[in-house]
């Protein structure tokens, strides 16, 4: 890494970025996921939060130790680039951005259809291009102009998501039923691996919200504890979610594939619950692509900072917002691109994997670090060793033989074409 001092404004607070870590993992998947845990787990379904929960919570830990260690602009790009080198670092750069591009195209594409499901005019192909255009480019235009405009709107988008959710859980305990609650048999480990995976997925956007360490006050102190709070705040709301759906629906639950909270809240509220649902859900997925809007533009600035991507106009920092907007522009036009042409489907596959690897590098890097740079006393460290490092290299391991044979393959031939990519770059600056 090319060690330089950032023109960035450190604005960014605990509250702040605990607020940006929570709005990009709970995003949409959550107002369907308790249907599909159900289907997989029926009651039981709350063991498989808790045991991935405290799987997630292991990994999590080695994020706080390299974010502490790490404190340029960058999230695990910044951490696997200073442990093992470009070649590393510009696999986890490209796999970061490419993964949350796909998702930002996804998410994007389901809010139309949530609008098109309101109103038919959404449905139209120029309205869908339109909203698409206004959607990226909007919030691309309130993420240059400031990191504490950006950072606003997710709080405020933060709060909104969360409002929904929480009057879920606080008005739905008089509507469950304790015998949908009871556990008749427990799950064997295989069924339980499956369903963790499944919500291992749910609780992953840690990676994004990190990315803006460099404007972050005393980032060594501030995010450990950012990612212990979210983290943990998430774990529980998750819960308390699962709970209320089963509570209320029962055996009814994994019929509702698509809407689940929504119509627990039909059950709870009458239809006016439905439909605040399904407008937290769209709410949910605005404030999710906010996020990576704010965030995600940081790791191609990072990889044009350290020339890893040899294009240096993407290291550039705006002189009177100091934000880096050429990042930030070309990232919402990529998105733009993909969700507007719809070229995402077929590359899905290699998103799962692929984060799973960027996990893995985080955890080695750790490792590394540790033997590489002299530990200092503001830092923070993992406690009892390398027990947790090497706990959560065999969780992470575990998901990966869990993944599909596409999958493997998909990621297989993107590491291949990319290490290609990477020899001609390597190549090319030497000439």
């Amino acid at each position: 890494m090319i060690q330089q001092e950032e023109e960035f404004k450190r604005t960014i607070g605990v509250f702040g970025l605990s607020a940006n870590i929570m709005n990009v993992i709970i995003g949409a998947g959550i107002f369907a996921l308790p249907a599909i845990v159900a289907a997989s787990m029926g009651s039981s379904s709350i063991i498989a939060y808790v045991f991935c929960g405290l799987l997630m919570a292991l990994i999590m830990l080695c994020f706080a130790e390299a974010s502490s260690k790490v404190t340029q602009t960058g999230g695990v790009y910044s951490y696997i680039e200073t442990a093992f080198g470009p070649y590393a670092g510009f696999l986890a750069g490209i796999f970061t951005v490419s993964g949350t591009l796909l998702a930002d195209a996804a998410v994007s594409n389901a809010l139309v259809n949530v609008l098109g499901s309101a109103h038919p005019i959404f449905e139209l192909a120029w309205m869908r291009i339109l909203f698409l255009t206004i959607v990226f480019f909007g919030l691309a235009f309130v993420n240059v102009i400031g990191v504490k405009q950006g950072i606003g709107l997710v709080k405020i988008n933060t709060v909104a998501k969360l409002i929904p959710l929480l009057l879920l859980v606080i008005f739905g305990w008089e509507a469950v039923s304790v015998d949908n609650l009871t556990i008749e048999s427990f799950p064997d480990i295989q069924q339980l691996g499956k369903t963790s995976l499944i919500l291992f997925f749910a609780f992953q956007g840690c990676e994004s919200g990190i990315v803006v360490s460099g404007e972050v006050i005393n980032p060594k102190r501030t995010i450990p504890k950012a990612i212990f709070i979210s983290i943990s705040a998430i774990v529980i709301l998750y819960m308390l979610i699962q709970t209320i759906a089963q509570g209320v629906l029962g055996d009814q639950l994994p019929k509702f594939t698509a809407t689940p909270l929504a119509a627990t809240a039909n059950v709870i509220f009458g239809p006016i619950g439905f439909i605040i649902l399904t407008i937290g859900a769209a709410i949910s997925m605005f404030g999710f692509l906010s996020g990576d809007i704010l965030n995600n533009p940081r790791t191609l600035y990072a990889l044009g900072r350290d020339r890893v991507i040899p294009i240096k106009a993407l290291a550039k920092i705006h002189p009177s917002f100091a934000t880096p907007y050429i990042a930030i522009i070309v990232y919402a036009l990529l998105g733009f691109t993909i969700a507007v042409t719809g070229s995402f489907e077929s590359l899905v596959v290699i998103a799962s994997s692929s984060i799973l690897i960027v996990y893995l590098g985080v955890v080695l890097a750790v490792i590394k670090l540790r033997y590489t740079q002299k530990s200092k006393p503001d830092e923070f460290t993992i406690p009892g060793g390398l027990t947790i490092p090497i706990i959560s290299i065999s969780i992470i391991l575990y998901f990966l033989s869990n993944l599909t044979q596409n999958e493997i393959i998909g990621t297989l031939i993107a590491i291949g074409v990319l290490s290609v990519i990477y020899a001609l770059i390597y190549f090319s600056k030497k000439k």
